[in-house]
């Protein structure tokens, strides 16, 4: 993806997003280019609080956590890009669109979210994004977003 990958720590993320526990969706950035692209892991575990209820005796992610995971690596790819609004604006979604959920994510899979920008324009940011488990693709969608 670029030339000069960036591994960013969880220290670094909870520095950089508001997200705490529970609801923290990524753990680890594996390689980004500033402004164009950025990929991220979450490491699912059985000790996640939402398993307890999703579903007893079958352990499913919901889909819209994984949408939540690529919404956050996204959001650390524009506070990256755009250092100044780092501690002084929050990213939200605007919108989600072609969503579409392709395989279950369970315990003991690691997700691989990756995000392309497909259009910037000031603070507002759409990007298409993809979660995958094994190169295989579980959920895909366009996201956009705004600093405000």
């Amino acid at each position: 993806m670029s030339v000069d990958p960036k591994r960013i720590d969880i220290k670094e993320i909870l520095s950089l997003l508001p997200h705490r526990y529970p609801f923290i969706m990524v753990d680890r950035i594996v390689d980004m280019e500033l402004g164009v692209a950025i990929r991220g892991i979450k490491n699912v575990s059985m000790n996640e609080n939402f398993f307890q209820g999703h579903f007893p005796g079958e352990p499913v992610m919901p889909g819209v956590l994984m949408l939540e995971g690529m919404a956050q690596v996204g959001a650390l790819l524009a506070y990256l890009t755009d250092r100044e609004m780092a501690g002084t604006k929050l990213v939200y979604f605007a919108g989600l669109d072609k969503v579409k959920f392709r395989q279950k994510v369970v315990p003991g899979d690691q997700l691989l979210y990756e995000l392309t920008v497909l259009k910037r324009k000031s603070k507002f940011w759409v990007m298409a994004g993809k979660a995958l488990v094994d190169g295989k693709l579980v959920a895909e969608a366009e996201l956009m977003a705004t600093f405000a």
